[in-house]
């Protein structure tokens, strides 16, 4: 499977994402200093409600601008069957006979996304599965607790 062109989509979204994202701010901004928002009075906060979201908004940019930097320098090393898992790696795990393929990265996991037909999840070691996968090889098994409930996963194949 090509990671490459897994990034590539990575960063794709994660521009649409900016994209999208600074556009509300802007026009959170707008709202926030239009004369329309200035308090009438001291129980009137639309103004001040509006200045909150558009530098939260904001701060969704910046922290979007440091993850598409984050991927576009992401080391992809090559995975051999007999290798440990690490960042970078993709992985193909199998849980009652259904197989999943998850891409293990450092920050900016949640995404969910196509890569040659198959569907891969991007998870990061901060999540239950990412952590237990850390150090794993094929043919693994890999138990994770979610709740009351303990799934076990067998390592397949890592790319």
């Amino acid at each position: 499977m090509n990671k490459r062109k897994l990034i590539d989509e990575i960063i794709q979204l994660l521009n649409a994402d900016l994209e999208l994202v600074t556009r509300s701010a802007l026009t959170a901004h707008e709202e926030a200093t239009h004369e329309e928002s200035q308090a009438e009075d001291r129980h009137d906060t639309r103004g001040l409600e509006a200045s909150y979201l558009a530098a939260a908004q904001a701060s969704r940019a910046s922290e979007l601008q440091r993850l598409i930097q984050v991927y576009r320098f992401l080391h992809l090393p090559e995975y051999q069957s007999g290798d440990l898992i690490g960042p970078g790696a993709l992985v193909e795990l199998d849980l009652n006979g259904r197989r999943s393929c998850y891409f293990l990265v450092p920050q900016g996991g949640g995404m969910s996304l196509l890569l040659e037909g198959k569907p891969v999840r991007v998870i990061t070691p901060n999540t239950p599965l990412g952590d237990a996968l850390l150090g794993q090889s094929v043919g693994s098994l890999v138990e994770v607790e979610s709740g009351e409930v303990q799934r076990e996963y067998r390592v397949t194949e890592i790319w």
